[in-house]
């Protein structure tokens, strides 16, 4: 398994009722049988290591014109609000990738458990 996974995991792993499945080389995070993040390992061949999240404020396209060389669409999941951050650059700002993970989560998790991490 990819290093990298490791920081996600304790980042995803933390917020409530959240659970990790392992579908190598990939990884998916749930909270109540709804998707929050990805882990992609070369998805579809495209030789990228990322993560993909639900874009805050459902605009992925926003953070990739502003920054294509990190943020990108990942097949399939691009169309429908999601964006990319690679993880397979120099340095991984975990700072962003928490913020990112949170705001999805928020997105997709009832919102008791929503409540719970908006404090």
């Amino acid at each position: 398994m990819d290093p990298r996974l490791e920081p996600l995991s304790v980042i995803c792993l933390a917020l409530p009722e959240a659970q990790r499945v392992i579908h190598e080389p990939h990884a998916q995070f749930s909270v109540r049988k709804r998707t929050f993040a990805y882990f992609l390992d070369d998805h579809h061949g495209d030789g990228i290591v990322g993560i993909t999240v639900k874009a805050p404020g459902g605009q992925p396209q926003g953070l990739i014109d502003a920054n294509p060389e990190r943020f990108y669409r990942a097949s399939y999941l691009g169309s429908r609000g999601w964006v990319s951050l690679r993880l397979d650059g120099e340095t991984v700002d975990w700072d962003e990738v928490e913020d990112l993970v949170t705001s999805s989560y928020v997105q997709v998790a009832p919102k008791k458990l929503a409540a719970q991490v908006l404090g």
